[in-house]
């Protein structure tokens, strides 16, 4: 590595012009549906900066059936306690207006589930867990203080950038999920759990809408 290279990784770590610019081309291109592009995009900002994969927490699971098993049902459960108790105590629609057109829709079911696994998935947990908690965790610090404050930023934001696809319902639901898995992260510094739990939580979404089951689910506990 040259000097010019070494120069470069330590703008981007730091947070003058080019660190600042670089966090908003991330932050602007990670909206849906070029979710997985932000994701690229912060893998490519680790290596030119230096940035060691387990900071954004990709480590490798102690076991990835146990990591598989565990995401898939921890993400079906929560999509579930969200949409028949928790949306329905804040007054939601029980019917995602957003994303009614998949209700039956066989034609979109590919486009719908690749960005649900690649997109969700892999994108937004890389952009909102593994990379603004290593920027705002190295701008704020790594105390206890430091990371409660991390994880309610990255939750709000992760609540608001839903809002323009899916309204106040989508903010609320992104915000909450948010809170859950910013506090699994902050917890264990891993990110690869948390990744297949929101493909999970987002393709069990899914699975309601296609079956028209919306209306059932949300009058599950609450007629």
């Amino acid at each position: 590595m040259t000097r010019q290279d070494d120069g470069l990784a330590e703008r981007l770590r730091g947070f003058g012009p080019p660190g600042i610019a670089a966090m908003l081309v991330i932050l602007l291109v990670g909206n849906y549906p070029v979710a997985p592009a932000a994701g690229l995009l912060v893998l490519l900002w680790a290596r030119l900066s230096r940035t060691p994969w387990p900071a954004l927490g990709f480590v490798r699971p102690r076991s990835w059936v146990v990591t598989l098993a565990g995401g898939i049902v921890f993400g079906m459960f929560l999509k579930l306690l969200m949409k028949s108790v928790v949306l329905p105590l804040l007054g939601a629609d029980p019917v995602n207006q957003a994303f009614h057109y998949l209700a039956g829709n066989r034609a979109a079911l590919p486009a719908a589930i690749y960005g649900m696994i690649v997109g969700a998935g892999f994108g937004e947990e890389t952009v909102f867990r593994g990379y603004l908690f290593e920027r705002l965790g190295r701008l704020l610090g790594r105390g206890r203080p430091a990371t409660v404050l991390v994880v309610l930023i990255t939750s709000l934001g992760f609540g608001a950038a839903h809002y323009a696809g899916q309204g106040p319902t989508g903010v609320e639901q992104a915000t909450i999920v948010g809170l859950v898995f910013g506090t699994i992260y902050a917890l264990t510094g891993r990110i690869a759990l948390l990744m297949v739990a929101h493909a999970a939580f987002d393709l069990t979404a899914l699975a309601i809408i296609y079956w028209d089951a919306e209306t059932r689910v949300a009058h599950f506990f609450f007629s």
